[in-house]
């Protein structure tokens, strides 16, 4: 199947990437020159924005928005969000800086997208697939998606995962201001809102990597943030003001 790589974005929102940032639009662009990628950077202060900067003379769909200071996961991707809408892209991929997500993988969400809404890059379906996490925090966050279907009903394994391919209409589907999450729940309440809209979601089996290079972003409390978001968004749903 062609794919159409011309059409597409894939929004990488950064904070002191450097260990990763020009290998990573290397790779993508290597691999799929038809391709577009916005970076959101958020103030980082080891250099990424110069990196990305520089790079831009080699890359002409090549993009970066740049904000002040780190703003959040969540804002990050809405306004790339907004930017792929207003620049007509039919298909949008989230996806980390850090490889954990692997680049040679976006063929399968694409491939997906033809004909659903939203792909998710699953690390739960048809088994675990996720390399070099310590087991508590792996038990975290498959308990904390079992225990989000349980809660909200939807049929989706890995509720929290952030690589991601949406097509354009599950995005005009979203009203961005009514958007409450900013974390890594972020995740999670988009899924939830598209389904509850009665759009089409397909998880595709991806494996995860812990990061290689730099530093995680990721806390302690962000499985706890996602675990209260779900309350949130259920009680929203039963309110009629989701």
């Amino acid at each position: 199947m062609s794919l159409p790589f011309e059409k597409t974005l894939v929004i990488i929102p950064t904070y002191n990437e450097i260990d990763n940032i020009e290998k990573m639009i290397t790779t993508l662009f290597g691999l799929y020159p038809a391709l577009s990628i916005l970076i959101i950077e958020d103030g980082s202060p080891d250099g990424t924005a110069q990196v990305v900067k520089r790079l831009q003379n080699d890359f002409k769909t090549l993009y970066m928005i740049e904000r002040r200071g780190k703003l959040g996961l969540g804002t990050a991707y809405i306004t790339g969000f907004k930017w792929a809408l207003e620049k007509s892209f039919e298909y949008v991929f989230e996806m980390d800086c850090d490889f954990s997500h692997d680049p040679k993988q976006i063929p399968d969400l694409l491939e997906a997208a033809q004909s659903n809404d939203l792909v998710i890059g699953s690390r739960y379906i048809d088994g675990i697939r996720i390399i070099n996490w310590p087991f508590r925090r792996l038990l975290l966050s498959y308990c904390a998606s079992i225990y989000t279907r349980a809660i909200t009903g939807i049929p989706v394994f890995d509720t929290t995962g952030g690589f991601k391919c949406f097509k354009r209409t599950a995005l005009q589907s979203l009203d961005f201001n009514r958007i409450i999450s900013n974390g890594y729940s972020f995740q999670l309440e988009l899924n939830y809102k598209i389904w509850v809209k009665g759009l089409s979601i397909k998880e595709v089996p991806i494996i995860f990597y812990e990061r290689r290079d730099g530093q995680s972003k990721m806390g302690g409390g962000i499985i706890v943030e996602a675990v209260f978001a779900v309350f949130r968004l259920r009680l929203k749903k039963m309110l009629g003001s989701l």
